[in-house]
């Protein structure tokens, strides 16, 4: 945890948002993250985002299965998200959503859309196409012989 914080401290002396993220596994250090979304223009470039993208690259998967992500803060419903779908093993943060509020990261309105709020009252409209085609996709997924599960 202590090299999240320090990344997340280096990251503002850098320019970077207040946020650092690590990934480990067997008591080891595979990737090191840190936000970069006013570096990279990216706004999904959040730390956890870029500890798990250089975790994958390191480790030549798509999976970290076995792994923990360190974060210096409570992640985002985009960063947990991302964690889940990475399939970490484990994830611990220090500072929580409120600490990151305090400094003007108020990420739970964000959480308070998918917990408590209807489509109906989000602040971007979301649309459903029901198109007759819409499975196409995933019918030809299906039927892919090699394809790579995950």
């Amino acid at each position: 945890m202590e090299e999240a914080i320090r990344l997340a401290t280096e990251s503002v002396k850098n320019g970077g948002g207040p946020f650092g993220a690590l990934i480990a596994k067997d008591g080891e250090i595979v990737a090191l993250g840190n936000n970069q979304v006013t570096a990279n223009l990216d706004p999904t470039a959040h730390a956890e985002v870029t500890a798990i993208r250089a975790a994958c690259v390191k480790l030549d998967t798509f999976s970290l299965d076995g792994c923990t992500l360190i974060t210096s803060c409570e992640p985002c419903p985009m960063c947990l998200a991302s964690a889940l779908w990475s399939r970490v093993d484990r994830l611990v943060f220090s500072a929580d959503r409120d600490d990151a509020a305090v400094a003007g990261f108020d990420d739970r309105k964000f959480y308070d859309l998918f917990e408590k709020r209807p489509q109906e009252l989000w602040p971007m409209e979301v649309a459903h196409l029901d198109l007759p085609h819409r499975t196409q996709p995933f019918d030809t997924w299906v039927t892919k012989a090699d394809r790579i599960a995950y």
